[in-house]
C-alpha cells in the first residue's frame, strides 16, 4: 500500500455535462483527499475520440469551479499523453506480456467474448495489442467502502485491451499509467468500475508500477433502478446553485444533514464539509436519485 501523502483524483470522460452520479464521485473524491490533509487532481479522459461531445471538457471544469472544486494541480488531459502510453506498450511487448490480436468480437463470439487465444479468420492491418493474462489469474483486493473484491481475470474477463483495432488506447492502460505517473494514492469512483480494479492491478504488476488504494462509492440509481448516467433522469446539474445539490450529495454519502445546515455561501460549506466529513458514515449500497433535488 501506498506510503507517501495522499494524492487522489477526479478522472471524468468529456461525454457530456456532469450530472448528479457524476458530482457524486466528484465531492466524494474532493471530501475523501481532504479529510486526509492530502491533494486532489482533476484529470479529462479524452482518449475515446468517437464518444466525445464537442466542448463538453469545458464545461465539466467550469462545473467543477462552481461547485468551488478546484483542483491543486493543473488539469491533465489523456489526449496529449500519448508518449507514456506508447513507453508502456513497448515494454510490455518487449517482454513477451502484450501481443498483437487480429480477433475480432465476431470472431470471440463462441468464447462468450472472453479472449484466450486467438481465433481471428484473417489479419487486420491495424490489429489490437492485448496483455497476456496468464491461466488462473486469481486477484483479490480489499475495497476501502465495498470490502473484499475477488476475480478471476482470465475466465470473466480474458487477455485484456490496451491499444483497440480502431488505434485509440483502451480505458485499462491509461488509467493506469496516468495514476502512476501522477503519484496517485487513492482512487476514489464510481462502483461501477469496481470490476475493471483486478484487470488494472494486473496491468500495475505487469509494468513494476505501484498498487494504490482503492474505495468505490455507492451508484445513483433512477426510479427505474437503472445507473443514472445511463438514465433520461441524469439530467445536468445547475452549476448556477450548487448549494442544495451540494447538500443533497453531502446526506446521500450518508453524512449528517444538520452539518450543512444554516450556511449561505459556497466557501463556508465547503469548509464545514471538509471538517465534518466522516468516512465511516459513508454507504456501501446504490442509492436512489429519483427524488427531484430541493
Amino acid at each position: 500500500m501506498p506510503s507517501s501523502p495522499y494524492r487522489g483524483r477526479f478522472a471524468p470522460s468529456p461525454t457530456g455535462p456532469l450530472h448528479l452520479g457524476s458530482m457524486l464521485a466528484a465531492f466524494g473524491s474532493w471530501l475523501l483527499a481532504r479529510h486526509a490533509g492530502g491533494q486532489w487532481l482533476v484529470r479529462i479522459e479524452d482518449v475515446d475520440p468517437p464518444r466525445e461531445v464537442a466542448g463538453a471538457a469545458a464545461s465539466q471544469l467550469a462545473t467543477l469551479a462552481a461547485f468551488g472544486l478546484q483542483p491543486d494541480e493543473a488539469v491533465q488531459y489523456q489526449s496529449r499523453r500519448h508518449a507514456l502510453y506508447q513507453a508502456a506498450i513497448e515494454r510490455l511487448l518487449a517482454g513477451g506480456t502484450a501481443f498483437p490480436c487480429h480477433c475480432s468480437r465476431t470472431d470471440l463470439a463462441g468464447q462468450h467474448g472472453v479472449h484466450r487465444h486467438c481465433v481471428a479468420g484473417r489479419e487486420r492491418p491495424h490489429p489490437a495489442i492485448r496483455l497476456r493474462v496468464p491461466d488462473d489469474s486469481h486477484v483479490a483486493f480489499d475495497d476501502g467502502l465495498q470490502g473484499r473484491f475477488e476475480q478471476w481475470v482470465d475466465r470473466e474477463v480474458g487477455d485484456v485491451v490496451l491499444l483497440r483495432a480502431d488505434g485509440c488506447w483502451a480505458y485499462q492502460l491509461a488509467v493506469v499509467v496516468d495514476d502512476a505517473d501522477q503519484g496517485i494514492t487513492d482512487v476514489v469512483r464510481g462502483a461501477d468500475l469496481i470490476d475493471s480494479t483486478p484487470r488494472q492491478i494486473l496491468l500495475q504488476r505487469a509494468l513494476g508500477l505501484p498498487q494504490p488504494r482503492y474505495l468505490h462509492l455507492p451508484l445513483l440509481l433512477d426510479a427505474q433502478g437503472a445507473k443514472l448516467s445511463k438514465s433520461l433522469a441524469a439530467r445536468p446539474v445547475d452549476p448556477g446553485d450548487p448549494l442544495p445539490t451540494l447538500r443533497w450529495l453531502w446526506t446521500a454519502l450518508g453524512q449528517d444533514a444538520a452539518e450543512l445546515e444554516g450556511i449561505g455561501t459556497l466557501p463556508a460549506l465547503l469548509e464545514r464539509a471538509a471538517s465534518a466529513f466522516r468516512p465511516d458514515r459513508l454507504r456501501r449500497g446504490s442509492i436512489a436519485a429519483a427524488p427531484p433535488l430541493p
